[in-house]
């Protein structure tokens, strides 16, 4: 109830912050008022600005705003609601046309006037922040290079939109009008340099120490370290954290979701999955490399979701949070009852299955595998976590299970449908994505 309490601020505060332009305008002094389609893209231009900086705290990896929603879901969010915002910078220039032909040559970034000029400079630093994050694997864009100008793109566009509105004047020719939404666009991007630059910093003083790189079944690596001069991070079962290695400040940093169990503050466990440039060398990280870790993030957790019992169902790496789970669970000698759905490729392909055996013992637990290519003589399920599956295995029970679910997008989306068709209640249905760009 907390969480869902916190969530409707934040959501209530978000809607106050867009529509306060509107609201700006509307306070005297007011200029004559004019034709309908000039208002119009004045106000999409205004509110535009302010989603677009608002952008900044999205990303910014808070966890009050975080907890409520997952940063899953605000990672998502952020990517829809840019696609609005470009939408509104776009019909903003169009309604300026519409209304005034003429104003088409507004459109030339080194022609006209200095406030056209700026309005035209924010727009195409809009549009090309845009292309960049769509076709970035077309472009075979390296995701170090990509977030880079994804930053700067949108710093340049938020600056170029303010002196846009400043020389443009009109709505914002009383001093504290202008100056009102320049703070608040200050103090979004304000939010986020001091997560690129001031938690860095801070990072220093929580150094870790890379002890092992183990592999394990399916391409899948065991990444552990150890807290250097000091006692490690209190985290929730479940969760995740930013891993960097060299430098607090490295722009090469990734989410991995804790392994481990979280009794243990000292030491952090990643399972991490060769999948890309960086996954790929993951193995080759010699012991002894400094390590610095942002989180924990995420509400993914059994700790935050209290239940009689739960049922957790992983695809791939998507077991991860998984391990971390069980373990914790096992360490603290937990009686509720489990079951564990887990799909893979192949046999061969199944991380952690020896540990998945002795949790068995540990745990009140039921592990199901199920294979996509099953080998001979394979005599357990089959294929994919479907309806079928889940009708078959899913508890009968006088009470209600909390299901968790992480794997690849796909597979969730087919599991959360295959799950409301077994008449899962969507409130005990918690999934995990990530998807960066």
């Amino acid at each position: 109830m907390h969480r869902h309490g916190a969530g409707v601020l934040w959501v209530v505060a978000y809607v106050l912050v867009v529509s306060s332009p509107l609201l700006f305008m509307a306070v005297r002094p007011v200029p004559p008022a004019r034709p309908f389609l000039l208002e119009a893209s004045v106000a999409l231009g205004f509110v535009a600005i302010l989603m677009m900086a608002i952008q900044f705290v999205l990303i910014g990896r808070f966890q009050s705003m975080s907890a409520p929603f997952g940063i899953d879901v605000l990672l998502r969010y952020h990517r829809h609601i840019a696609g609005i915002a470009l939408g509104f910078v776009v019909l903003h220039s169009l309604l300026l046309v519409l209304h005034d032909p003429a104003l088409l040559a507004w459109y030339d970034p080194i022609g006209g006037t200095w406030a056209s000029r700026t309005g035209a400079w924010a727009l195409y630093a809009f549009v090309l922040l845009a292309l960049l994050s769509v076709f970035r694997q077309q472009l075979r864009l390296g995701y170090e290079a990509w977030r880079a100008s994804h930053t700067l793109l949108g710093i340049v566009a938020l600056g170029c939109a303010l002196v846009h509105v400043h020389l443009a004047g009109r709505y914002v020719t009383t001093a504290w009008k202008e100056w009102l939404i320049v703070a608040i666009c200050v103090a979004m991007v304000g939010a986020y340099a001091y997560v690129r630059l001031v938690r860095p910093a801070l990072l220093r003083r929580a150094r870790y120490r890379v002890t092992e790189v183990r592999r394990e079944r399916g391409q899948v690596w065991s990444f552990a370290i150890q807290a250097v001069g000091h006692p490690g991070m209190r985290f929730l079962p479940g969760q995740y954290g930013y891993l960097r290695l060299g430098s607090p400040y490295s722009l090469d940093e990734h989410p991995f979701s804790f392994s481990s169990s979280s009794e243990d503050r000292g030491r952090l466990e990643f399972a991490i999955k060769e999948l890309g440039d960086f996954t790929n060398r993951i193995g080759q990280v010699p012991p002894g490399t400094t390590a610095y870790v942002d989180g924990p993030h995420g509400s993914f957790s059994t700790d935050l979701t209290p239940a009689p019992g739960y049922v957790f169902i992983a695809g791939g790496i998507g077991i991860a949070p998984f391990m971390s789970l069980l373990r914790t669970l096992a360490d603290r000698g937990d009686p509720r009852p489990l079951l564990l759905l887990y799909g893979e490729k192949r046999w061969d392909d199944v991380a952690f299955r020896e540990e998945l055996d002795e949790l068995r013992q540990r745990l009140k637990l039921d592990v199901v595998l199920v294979l996509e290519e099953a080998h001979e003589g394979w005599d357990g399920e089959t294929g994919f976590v479907t309806e079928a599956v889940l009708q078959r295995h899913l508890p009968r029970e006088g009470f209600e299970r909390h299901v968790f679910i992480c794997g690849p997008n796909k597979m969730i989306d087919a599991v959360e449908r295959a799950l409301v068709t077994c008449g899962v209640s969507e409130r005990n249905v918690t999934a995990e994505r990530f998807d960066l760009v």
